[in-house]
Formats: structure tokens, sequence, C-alpha cells
């Protein structure tokens, strides 16, 4: 692969709560998956990372979510389709209006934390989060876990979408994240990272938690804004690519 994205998951901090570092990785990645307020991210904070991401010329993403502030979008919730529809047009609306105010647009989706999860494999909730993104503005494009089911899904419905891996994350021999419950689920070595992320984007495989290798095809590889060193991950990485001739450019471009 001559190209790949990189993304982050950014305009998480809330009041006097700071989460991440925002202008840093704006400086990094060439998509950013911006907060709707849901799980994290206030409108002033919102407003000041798309503004930062509209001067980077960094493309910008909704990060929706399960209504979860407490547990930052990452409990598990049984919400019938109807509220998750709704759910979903509202987060992208609210965060069309302020890419509007600050002179860009929304052009992608990405569910956030249990929702992400959830919908890799339920289609029903998926199905939700499809219906709604449709409602909203059917060009924008859903970007979800490589291999997973709700890519084909999204797919037959008629949305365009992209895969995408996480460097931060372990994965299992089935080709799933590891439960961030379990033992060496997030990874913090930027050199590791790196080397594993040039595998990935020239090779399209990975190391499995168990030592096999898994085949992953993604167009995007996310560096979590709230994982410790994640600006050194996203940094290292991003200079990994360019020593290796891979460019770092958005799935839009």
């Amino acid at each position: 692969m001559a190209h790949i994205d990189l993304n982050s998951d950014l305009g998480e901090s809330y009041g006097a709560w700071s989460m991440g570092d925002d202008e840093a990785m704006l400086s990094i990645v060439s998509s950013a998956n911006i907060a709707c307020g849901f799980h994290a991210g206030d409108p002033t904070g919102i407003y000041k990372t798309v503004k930062a991401a509209a001067a980077n010329g960094v493309t910008i993403g909704a990060h929706v979510s399960y209504p979860d502030r407490v547990g930052f979008g990452r409990r598990d919730m049984d919400v019938t389709p109807e509220d998750l529809i709704a759910d979903v047009i509202y987060q992208i609306g609210a965060l069309k209006g302020i890419a509007a105010a600050a002179g860009t647009t929304v052009r992608y989706v990405k569910p956030h934390g249990a929702l992400y999860n959830r919908i890799a494999h339920d289609a029903k909730q998926g199905q939700a989060v499809i219906d709604g993104i449709k409602a909203i503005d059917p060009s924008l494009v859903l970007m979800g876990l490589a291999n997973a089911p709700i890519l084909e899904l999204a797919r037959k419905a008629g949305l365009s979408i992209v895969a995408e891996a996480f460097a931060d994350r372990a994965y299992t021999p089935d080709g799933q994240l590891v439960s961030r419950r379990e033992k060496g689920a997030v990874l913090h070595d930027a050199g590791q990272i790196a080397d594993r992320m040039v595998q990935l984007a020239r090779l399209g495989t990975l190391e499995a938690i168990d030592g096999s290798v898994i085949k992953i095809e993604a167009q995007s590889i996310c560096v979590h804004g709230d994982s410790p060193g994640a600006v050194d991950i996203a940094r290292e990485i991003r200079r990994r690519f360019e020593t290796d001739g891979i460019a770092v450019r958005s799935f839009t471009s």
C-alpha cells in the first residue's frame, strides 16, 4: 500500500476535564473522529477542535456514541432502533452545524466505544446506525472494524465504507480486538506499534496476541487520543511511514 489514512479520536475534553492533546495530534493525523457530546466533548471544545482540524487540512468525522458520559461511551446499551437512529441523527447534525460555522464539513461517521463494538456484529443496532446516517446524509462514509459484518451491511445499504485497524490495540486470532479487560489489550511501545503498522500497510497482516499472523485489510489506522503516549505513538507511526515511502492521507482524498 502506497498510502493510508491515520485517524484519532479527538474533541473529548469536557469542561475542566482535559482529554488528550488535540493540537499535537492534528499536526500528525489525516482524519479526526470528533466527539459529538454523547460520550465526551462540550460545545466550546468541539468547536475549537473542529476549527483546528480545518486549519490543518484534516478530514472530519462524527464520533457518535451511546448517551453515556459517565462511562465514556464504553458501556453497552440495549437501546431501541428508533432511539439509536434519532441519537445518530442528533449527533451528526450537531457536528455538521459546528463544522459549517468553522468553514468545513463532516465527511464520515465512526461510532465510538461500546457502540462501535456492538454494531460490528449486531445487525439490528448496526442497521439503526446505518439508517440514521442515511436519513441525515447518505454521502457520509461509515468507518468500521476491518473484517466485521457491519461493513458489508452498510455497503449493501448503499453507504460508502472504510475499514479500520487499531494501532494501539491487540488482536485475537480471529481478528477481533482483545477486550480492554484483558492483560495486553492496549499496546504502549511506540517502536513496536510502528513496526506493526508498517507490516499492516505493506502486507495487510498483523501478529495476534497468541503469536499467529492474521489478515487485516484496512484503509485507515486509529491511534486513540486518550491512550498514554498517544502523540508519541502517532508521531512514530507517521515517521516510519514516511521513511518507508508510505504516504499518510485521508481516505476521502
